[in-house]
């Protein structure tokens, strides 16, 4: 499979929404993630680095989006708006 082909399904651009009260960061990988769309989330943790992020997983088993949370200090200020 191709870069071409790997990308025809990608969100342009990829849309991140940031909530600075909260300092999570949500990162779609589909348009929009309706309320229930996602029917499981996996929380993954860093391991040895102190971070935690959640995947969200559609019915289909594909992933909807990922939250990143402490996001001001694991991503980039511009990928928050900031």
């Amino acid at each position: 499979m191709n870069h071409a082909e790997l990308m025809k399904d990608s969100v342009e651009p990829l849309r991140v929404t940031y909530d600075a009260q909260a300092d999570a960061a949500y990162i779609y990988f589909v348009p929009d993630v309706e309320f229930g769309q996602a029917v499981r989330t996996v929380p993954v943790d860093g391991g040895e680095h102190p971070w935690m992020v959640n995947i969200d997983v559609g019915a289909d088993g594909r992933i909807l989006g990922v939250e990143v949370l402490d996001a001001r200090r694991l991503l980039p200020p511009a990928l928050l708006g900031l």
